[in-house]
């Protein structure tokens, strides 16, 4: 959808929700014009800021993305998250010797 029909369609929904607002909330003609009118140009102003949103946002995503620098990054991230655990898998089997080698000296203790 165009952004001009976007805005279109979005004021005369405005339009039609202050209408029905208005007869909710008003008890005379000035505040149902006044509920309309107000209602409507929210509306108006808000579909104007989505649609400079979504077309900065079109613009903001139009770059070029270096795809090897990231791969080669990640690449290397992987190889030192697999050397951390290398070590922290040796740490845990030097903690299990420990910790069977200290119950296996309180078990002989005891006897």
């Amino acid at each position: 959808m165009l952004g001009e029909n976007f805005v279109y369609f979005f004021t005369v929904w405005g339009f039609f929700v202050g209408i029905i607002f208005g007869i909710l909330k008003s008890m005379d003609a000035e505040g149902l014009f006044t509920y309309t009118l107000l209602i409507t140009i929210f509306f108006y102003l808000f579909s104007h800021i989505i649609i400079a949103l979504y077309y900065r946002t079109i613009a903001a995503k139009a770059y070029n993305f270096p795809k090897e620098i990231h791969e080669r990054d990640l690449d290397y991230f992987v190889k030192e998250i697999n050397k951390r655990e290398k070590l922290i898998d040796s740490a845990c089997k030097i903690t299990d010797a420990a910790v069977k080698m200290n119950s296996e000296d309180i078990a002989g203790q005891k006897l």
